[in-house]
Formats: structure tokens, C-alpha cells, sequence
């Protein structure tokens, strides 16, 4: 077949194949168009999931009617200046609206504020239709109908009607937390209306339109990030290591306020919380990166979701340094979450009309029983063995008002068997009850430690928050000094590709300082001398590999600190108090004191919480006196 020219339509179609993937991809070119154009209101409908119908209404400055036809006209733009790199806008490509128009009938109504009418224009299958007058408010309405009619084959591709639907709500949103000030409204046959109003352009309303789409929780589960480091400024909240997802879809990502799903930053994340998280949990984060349009490559991606960093490490370095350093900063604290469910796993009981006796094992509840005169009935009358007999048995004995001398004395004198230690019945000392986890009182099935603040019951985990506090000993001696490495009888030989070799060799002297010692050994090989000693007998050739693979990535070299890390939180669960062990008061009170000080003793090495706290009005609430 001779090489021939593509026709126009072709050409727009091949374009519509790398930018329109769905109906969501539709949504977020015209959604992007609408800012572009300086709107405070965006409004989507959508209908069929969006294969019927995507209409996008926003107060733009509108388009003005001369230049209707190059709208719709291939790398035609108002967005981009002379330089490829001093990108600013979300668009600039110039192919969103042709591509729609060559597998869609697609119609753009517009008005300007000057002009004193609209106009119109459509193109249907990559049939340009002329342009007409027509009656609209400032701004531009788009409209796609029949969505891939043009190319039916595309059609069999697309997913339900409610998962298009989720998609497209789920783009609305991702692009919806990056524009506070704006207000959007997602409507439509096939999905519930979605409106989020304007919070605006302020730190307190971006995290107002962050809870608008997050939900109300996540501001009271987050931290708050703000860092700088040679001209990359990161932003955001990410949340505290209590509260997690099961995926990653509640991690938003923008650089320079655009959407982006990038797999450095998205690694950068799981980097930091590799600590406090177990490998099946996820953080929730928002967070926001600007630099020098300059430095970030965002023309990597026909539909822009990919960038490319000129120092990759930098911002890498950046993110898990500031996330990792506002854990630290952010002291002790226990995720709302964990007190919902503790709600929810008690269920406040309804007094029964009968008393059932004692409780089998409490011995001090059956010396109450007996002495109350409950026990006095003639065990052979109905009513004694009656499942169903009242408190209130008068004829069996003299009516009071309240419990006889005898009875209180039972209560009083009798010992409390029902914690495993207590700790002392003194009060607590007030500073005590002031600090984030309060006094300890008792230690219950010799394992979970009770303590009161002034407006909480605080339960502690003693074994998992004692593994943590041991980790992050280890992890801080093992970090404050060279990793002590075992020479190798024989040195192992790894060939590697040349480049990862140069790699290895110009990392050389941070991998020695984690107990890898390395060098050159000829065109494609290392030649490895020594290992770091915590890892006993490893596979050197893997464990090289991998290192390169690292550095070749992200330029660092955190698999091998990783992997001591592991090593360390091995240590760390067999070398902490076991659950069982009776605990003192002293040890209690210090082993509280101890977790205040220490970042991350929210969650243990496995990312399991190590105390769950309970406000005083949430109790209230559970015995209804709220």
C-alpha cells in the first residue's frame, strides 16, 4: 500500500482514539476548558452515562463569533505562547474539541461579555456544520450527544452506564479540590445531582472544599503540609496513620493545579507511610506542588495525566521529608474513626424486667447477690425460678427506697476482681489528666491499658505500642551511625548493564554508609566486598539489583534502608512487652509518657492503631444522657 496523506477526519479520529478513553475523558477536556476560560460556575449534565449526553455550562469570557470555526479546528489554542515550556493554562494542545467533534455531534454555544449575541456552531462526525445565531447568557455551553457513533466500534469497549457514571463524578471531583472558588454542579438522569459550592481561594476554604469531596471526617483525621526546597513549594493534608483506605483512589495529586495520577509522587506517598502502615492499608492525601512551569514536562501524556520532573529526586526527596517530618511534628493522636466504631460496637443494653442473678465467675457480684437478699427466695416457688421475676419483689422482703446497709457493704467492702491491676485508688495527679493520654487507672485481660483524661477514656494496646516505641529506638540507632557491614569471604561478581553499573558506582559511598560495600570491576560489573551485618546471609546479586533498579527510578537508594528497616521492626515485635504481662502503675503512667514523645506511636510497626480514644460526651451519648 503506497504512503498516502490521512484525511482530516481520520486524522481527528486517530486524536479522539489517545484523548477521549470515555465519557469522563470528555467531561475533563471541557471542564478544563471552562477554567481555562476564567468561569466562577460550572455546570455538567450527563445522560447515559454520557454516551447520550455531556452538556458543560460555564460564565467564561465566552468565544467570541469569528472565532468559532477555529475552536473546532486541529492546534488551534489561545493558551499557549511561543514557548512549549511556560505552560500555564490546564489545556493547550488544541485537540480536545476537534477529536469530540469527529466521533460525536458536537454543538458550542457562546457569548462574550461584550458581544450582544451568541452564536453557535456544531460538527457531526467531523462534519463541520456553519456557524448560526443563537440566544445564550455570557459563557460557553458545549454539548456532546452520541458519543462514538461515528466509530461503533469504540462503543463496545465502554463499561456499564454506572460505572461511566462514577468516572465522570470522579473526575469532577478531582478537578473540583484544586478550584475552591469555583462552584460545580454534576446533574443528570443517571446519577444523583452532585453540588459543590464555592468555598473559596483561602486555606480554610480549599480545606472546606477538600471535606466537600472527601467527606467531613477527613479534617479532623489530617495534617496539614507546607514545605519548600530550591524553588518546589508542596502543600496540602495528608491524613494521620489511624485513618486509611483499602486503595489509593482517595490520593489526589496536583502540580501546579493540575490533576495528575504520577507514579513518583504516588511512590513518594507509600514511601512515607512505610512505616506506620500495613502494606494493604492507604493514606488519604491531598496534596499540591508548584514550580517553575520550567522544570515539569507536562506535554509527556496525550490527556495530561503523566509529568515528567527535571529533578525527580528533588521532589521525591521533598514529599517524603515533609510528610515524614509532619507525622513527627503532629504528636499522638487517635483517629475519629476508631472512636465511630467503638460507638458502634457497643450497643447500649435495655434494662430486663428480670434480675438473672450473678454473672457466673464474679465473685465479688455474688457476694452483693447473696448479701441483697435476692438469693433468700424459696428456690422451689415458681417465682424464684421464674426467668421473668421482678426487681421489685416486696413480698419476699421489706420495701426501701434504696439499698439496705447490708447490701452497700457487699459493694464496698467486697474486692474488685473485674481489672487485672489497678492503678492505685488514689485520684490521678491533675498534670496527668492534662496530658494527651491521661492517667492510667487500670490494666484489663492483661494486655489493654485504661487511662482517663479530663474528657476522654483513652484505651492503650500495650504490646503494639511498645513494639513501636522499640522500632523507633532502633530505627534512630541505627540511623545515627555508619550500618556495621560482615566482609565477604569472596567477593561477589554482578554483572549489570553499564549504565546501571555507573549508577552503583556514583552511590557508592551513601550505599557504604548502609553497610554496602561496592566498586567497579570492569565494562558491566560490580564487584560487592561487604554487606550490611543485619541482614545475615542475603542474595547479593538480588539485592544489587534491586538497588540499581532504585536508583535507576527515584536516585536513592531507600530499598536497602527499607529493608533494614524490616529488620528492625522484626526486632522491634520480639523484643517488646508481650501481651499478658502484668503492668505496674509506674510502668503504665511511663509507657504513656513514653508514647507522647514518640512520632508515630499512634499505630504499631504493622499499622495497627495502639490506643483508641473515647470522648466523654460519645460516653454521655452511649448511656443517653445526651
Amino acid at each position: 500500500m503506497p504512503i498516502r496523506q490521512l484525511s482530516e477526519t481520520m486524522i481527528n479520529q486517530i486524536a479522539a482514539g489517545e484523548v477521549i478513553e470515555r465519557p469522563a475523558s470528555v467531561v475533563k477536556e471541557l471542564v478544563e476548558n471552562a477554567l481555562d476560560a476564567g468561569a466562577s460556575k460550572v455546570e455538567i449534565v450527563t445522560a447515559g452515562g454520557g454516551l447520550s449526553l455531556i452538556r458543560v455550562t460555564d460564565d467564561g469570557s465566552g468565544i467570541p463569533e469569528r472565532e468559532l470555526a477555529l475552536a473546532i479546528a486541529r492546534h488551534c489554542t489561545s493558551k499557549l505562547s511561543d514557548d512549549i515550556h511556560d505552560i500555564r493554562s490546564l489545556g493547550f494542545r488544541g485537540e480536545a474539541l476537534p477529536s469530540i467533534g469527529s466521533v460525536a455531534r458536537l454543538s458550542i454555544r457562546s457569548r462574550t461579555a461584550s458581544g450582544d449575541s451568541a452564536a453557535e456552531i456544531g460538527i457531526e462526525g467531523g462534519r463541520v456544520l456553519p456557524v448560526k445565531p443563537a440566544a445564550a447568557n455570557r459563557g460557553t455551553t458545549v454539548e456532546v450527544r452520541d458519543l462514538f457513533f461515528a466509530t461503533p466500534a469504540r462503543l463496545k469497549f465502554m463499561k456499564g452506564e454506572r460505572a461511566e457514571s462514577s468516572a465522570t463524578g470522579d473526575v469532577v471531583k478531582r478537578i473540583a479540590i484544586a478550584f475552591p472558588a469555583v462552584r460545580f454542579t454534576l446533574a443528570g438522569s443517571d446519577r444523583s445531582t452532585l453540588e459543590l459550592p464555592a468555598t473559596g481561594d483561602t486555606p480554610e476554604g480549599r480545606l472546606a472544599r477538600v471535606a466537600q469531596v472527601m467527606g467531613k471526617d477527613f479534617p479532623d483525621n489530617a495534617i496539614a503540609i507546607d514545605a519548600r526546597r530550591d524553588g518546589v513549594h508542596l502543600a496540602g493534608h495528608v491524613s494521620i496513620p489511624s485513618y486509611t483506605r483499602a486503595n489509593a483512589l482517595q490520593q489526589y495529586a496536583y502540580v501546579n493545579g493540575r490533576p495528575v495520577r504520577d507514579k513518583l509522587i504516588a511512590g513518594a506517598i507509600r514511601g512515607a507511610f512505610a512505616d506506620v502502615l500495613p502494606r494493604d492499608r492507604h493514606a488519604v492525601t491531598v496534596l499540591f506542588l508548584s514550580l517553575d512551569p520550567a522544570t515539569v514536562d507536562v506535554n509527556v501524556h496525550p490527556a495530561k495525566a503523566d509529568v515528567r520532573f527535571r529533578d525527580p529526586g528533588l521532589v521525591r526527596g521533598l514529599i517524603v521529608g515533609a510528610i515524614r517530618e509532619a507525622l513527627a511534628g503532629a504528636g499522638i493522636r487517635a483517629a475519629t474513626s476508631g472512636a465511630a466504631g467503638m460507638m458502634a460496637a457497643f450497643r447500649p443494653g435495655v434494662a430486663p424486667f428480670a434480675h438473672p442473678g450473678p454473672a457466673s465467675g464474679h465473685r465479688s457480684y455474688e457476694a452483693a447477690y447473696r448479701a441483697s437478699g435476692l438469693s433468700g427466695f424459696d428456690r422451689g416457688s415458681d417465682l424464684a425460678r421464674s426467668p421473668q421475676r421482678p426487681l421489685d419483689m416486696g413480698e419476699a422482703r421489706p420495701a426501701r427506697n434504696g439499698f439496705a446497709e447490708n447490701e452497700q457493704a457487699a459493694f464496698d467492702t467486697s474486692p474488685l476482681a473485674s481489672a487485672d491491676a489497678r492503678a492505685g485508688t488514689a485520684e490521678p495527679a491533675e498534670a496527668l489528666l492534662g496530658m494527651a493520654l491521661g492517667a492510667a487507672r487500670a490494666q484489663v485481660h492483661e494486655n489493654y491499658i485504661v487511662a482517663q483524661t479530663r474528657d476522654s477514656l483513652v484505651i492503650v494496646d500495650q504490646h503494639a505500642a511498645h513494639e513501636r516505641l522499640v522500632y523507633e529506638a532502633l530505627k534512630n540507632a541505627l540511623h545515627s551511625r555508619a550500618v556495621p557491614s560482615q566482609m565477604l569471604l569472596l567477593p561477589e561478581i554482578v554483572d549489570l548493564p553499564e549504565e546501571d553499573a555507573e549508577r552503583l558506582a556514583m552511590h557508592s559511598e551513601t550505599l557504604a554508609r548502609f553497610g554496602v560495600g561496592l566498586e567497579r570491576f570492569g565494562p558491566g560489573a560490580v564487584a560487592v566486598r561487604e554487606t550490611p551485618s543485619m541482614l545475615g546471609e542475603t542474595n547479593v546479586q538480588q539485592l544489587v539489583r534491586d538497588l540499581a533498579d532504585e536508583i535507576a527510578d527515584n536516585d536513592t537508594v531507600e530499598t536497602l534502608k527499607e529493608r533494614l528497616d524490616r529488620i528492625a521492626a522484626t526486632m522491634a515485635c520480639h523484643g517488646s512487652v508481650r501481651s499478658g504481662r502484668l503492668l505496674k502503675a509506674e510502668e503504665m503512667n511511663a509507657l504513656l509518657r513514653q508514647m507522647e514523645a514518640t512520632p508515630g506511636s499512634g499505630t504499631c510497626n504493622h499499622g495497627r492503631p495502639t490506643y483508641i480514644e473515647l470522648k466523654l460526651a460519645d460516653i454521655e451519648r452511649l448511656f443517653g444522657r445526651r
